[in-house]
């Protein structure tokens, strides 16, 4: 048996051979340098019994349908109309910055890499080859799930309700999705956590992994007979949709922590943020008109606004929908990229003169990959659209078929003209449809469109939206440097979705709008004070007519709005980590990265269920040093609660700060307490 290992301060990864394919032998805490590998696998074998084979066929990384494996294969592929099962036989290993495992069989070349990542991680992808072409249903790496961690977390969700955690435990069958939809999805994003019992955000052992893809992944958690359980991560089942001679998965990232989920969180949110795309520095306060105008374009009556936004603290004004073709509501124009001379007669001129007067820099709203049937494109191409002509539309509207260069070509043409024409430095980049089938090949245009516009009009920034928070992973955080989380600015789901986002997502890369004051998806109505923190918390923006604002609330707006520029160089730099409180109250703890600085902003959703609220246990800190508080937000409560934090700053070292907290005031429902802090 001959073995590799990969290593990180937070995991080790073992794999190995005799002869076949490789197989992972242990992941799992560090090791030391100088472990016995075939000592350690042979101690973790376990032995025959009755009803079983007289070998307990190996669980490889991609597990072997003809080896007599009783789960699901990590390949199933067809040549000739016939299923193709190769017998493999590894071919040799080359290791510098990554490990590459080379498998062979007749006709067909097998590449898996594996490589040591940045703060911790590891990531682990495969490569297949052929002579002959094939068709791929399903290709995907395959890892053992320590059986000490019995409970699977998966992160669901729906348009306005994103980044829900469903946690089930793993004891006997399989847990299969497939997101079929096109995209990362509000269903299924690409990010899934494994813990040992009891483990909270901040105790307790965790792994975690993500599918770095934009086009729908396929999951498998699945107990074995004998009791061995494997995990696969690959693209969705069917979606390489045309025979080829090549085939590769995305990377999966692995986190492992033993102190509970923000130390398999933190890992992911540093890890996205070395990767974003370059932006503009510091990260502007963002206005965006839809929730205000929606298609109602009118010069006058976007400059009232732009004035008003730029008052309350807005750098960057951004135009949405409505102002291309004849779009005047959602049924018509999507893929003619022409200004309406209607709503705009002299272009986008006066509008960014006036933006630009107001110190606002100016983005634009786009949706390349769709079309409308009423539009001069799909008239003249109706060829282009993706799917068949009875296909259900969604919001009106239907896909083009990125896998074309001639689509794509015209859609770059259509899209540069505009980046080239007018001063414009931020792109929103929407997909408001399902595809009609799972289609690699899109997913894979759609990257080539966006590099190819990147690398022609490197001073823009790109942000990723999908009606919301759809396409959200890996892949296309290297091309947007910031996503949309969500179409619901209601401040409570608000809460909810960014701090279970945090998982994976940095606070730099996360926007977040103060929107109506009647949420416009919801109906709540809430009070300034939690909408405007609740934005804060992230890359912050506005999304509502600044002209409903009463005086007291563009006070509270502003007065948040100039917090958030005085903090941004730190905050979205540093860390997110969040702290562990009862059910129906939320907390996080942002951390400078050089431990310099922290705020806390700590929500009250529902009612308190005891009169006082548990201590506030921090986490992170250097246990000897001290550290000075004070609160800047005060939340609403009953008028003679009050604590030591409230009347004044409190000076306590890191380590009573973890091992007891701070206690909070009692406060009512839909308030939050905002606490600054120092390192002495």
């Amino acid at each position: 048996m001959t073995f590799w290992r990969i290593d990180t301060p937070a995991q080790t990864l073992v794999l190995g051979t005799d002869g076949g394919m490789a197989s992972c032998h242990y992941w799992g805490a560090p090791l030391p340098a100088d472990a016995d590998l075939a000592a350690l696998v042979a101690a973790g074998t376990g032995g025959i019994t009755g009803g079983m084979l007289d070998a307990l066929p190996p669980l490889s990384l991609i597990p072997e349908a003809r080896r007599s494996f009783p789960g699901q294969p990590g390949l199933v592929a067809y040549q000739d109309g016939a299923p193709l099962e190769p017998e493999w036989r590894f071919e040799g290993a080359d290791q510098g910055e990554a490990l590459t495992l080379r498998h062979t069989a007749p006709g067909l070349r097998l590449e898996i890499t594996a490589r040591a990542m940045d703060h911790g991680l590891i990531a682990l992808s495969v490569r297949l080859s052929s002579d002959a072409a094939l068709t791929l249903h399903h290709l995907a790496l395959a890892l053992p799930v320590p059986p000490h961690l019995s409970h699977l977390t998966e992160l669901a969700g729906r348009w306005t309700r994103e980044f829900q955690p469903v946690t089930s435990a793993l004891d006997h069958g399989a847990r299969l999705r497939d997101a079929r939809t096109g995209r990362s999805g509000h269903e299924h994003p690409p990010h899934l956590w494994l813990t040992a019992p009891g483990t909270t955000n901040t105790t307790g052992e965790a792994v975690a992994l993500h599918y770095g893809w934009s086009g729908g992944h396929r999951m498998l958690v699945e107990t074995l007979p004998e009791g061995r359980r494997q995990i696969q991560l690959g693209h969705c089942a069917g979606s390489e949709r045309a025979p080829g001679t090549a085939f590769a998965t995305a990377e999966i990232w692995l986190a492992r922590g033993d102190q509970g989920l923000n130390s398999i969180s933190v890992p992911f949110q540093r890890a996205i943020r070395d990767r974003l795309p370059p932006a503009r520095q510091p990260r502007p306060v963002h206005y965006n008109g839809w929730e205000a105008i929606y298609f109602r374009h009118d010069p006058a009556e976007l400059a009232q606004i732009a004035e008003r936004a730029a008052a309350l603290g807005a750098e960057r004004f951004v135009l949405d929908d409505g102002w291309f073709g004849r779009r005047d509501d959602d049924t018509s124009s999507l893929g003619d990229w022409v200004i309406d001379p209607r709503k705009h007669p002299q272009g986008f001129g006066p509008l960014i003169d006036k933006v630009h007067a107001l110190g606002m820099r100016f983005g634009l709203w786009f949706e390349p990959e769709m079309v409308n049937e009423n539009s001069d494109l799909c008239r003249a191409h109706p060829d282009w659209v993706l799917g068949p002509a009875d296909q259900i539309r969604g919001r009106n509207q239907l896909h083009l078929d990125l896998s074309r260069q001639d689509v794509g070509d015209y859609l770059f043409d259509r899209i540069s003209a505009i980046l080239t024409a007018w001063d414009i430095d931020y792109v929103k980049w929407d997909h408001n449809r399902l595809t009609p089938w799972p289609d690699a090949a899109q997913t894979r245009g759609v990257y080539a469109l966006l590099d190819r516009l990147r690398a022609a009009h490197p001073a823009v920034e790109w942000e990723s939206c999908a009606s919301g928070g759809g396409r959200i992973d890996a892949g296309i955080l290297t091309r947007c440097a910031r996503v949309w989380l969500s179409d619901s600015n209601d401040a409570l789901e608000r809460l909810r979705i960014q701090h279970h986002a945090a998982c994976l997502l940095p606070a730099c890369a996360t926007g977040s709008h103060v929107g109506p004051r009647a949420c416009h998806t919801s109906g709540r109505i809430l009070p300034m004070t939690l909408r405007a923190w609740t934005a804060a918390q992230r890359h912050m923006g506005f999304e509502m007519d600044p002209r409903e604002l009463t005086g007291d609330e563009a006070a509270t707006l502003t007065r948040v709005t100039a917090w958030w520029k005085a903090n941004r160089g730190w905050t979205q730099a540093g860390d997110i980590w969040r702290l562990d409180r009862p059910d129906g109250a939320l907390a996080e703890m942002q951390l400078a990265a050089d431990g310099s600085r922290l705020v806390i902003f700590a929500a009250q959703i529902e009612t308190q269920t005891a009169l006082q609220p548990p201590p506030l246990r921090l986490t992170a800190l250097d246990p000897s040093a001290r550290y000075r508080l004070r609160m800047i937000e005060r939340p609403c409560g009953h008028p003679a609660s009050a604590t030591a934090i409230t009347r004044g700053e409190v000076v306590l070292d890191g380590a009573s700060l973890m091992a007891q907290g701070l206690a909070l005031p009692p406060a009512f429902p839909q308030t939050v307490a905002v606490i600054e802090g120092e390192r002495l």
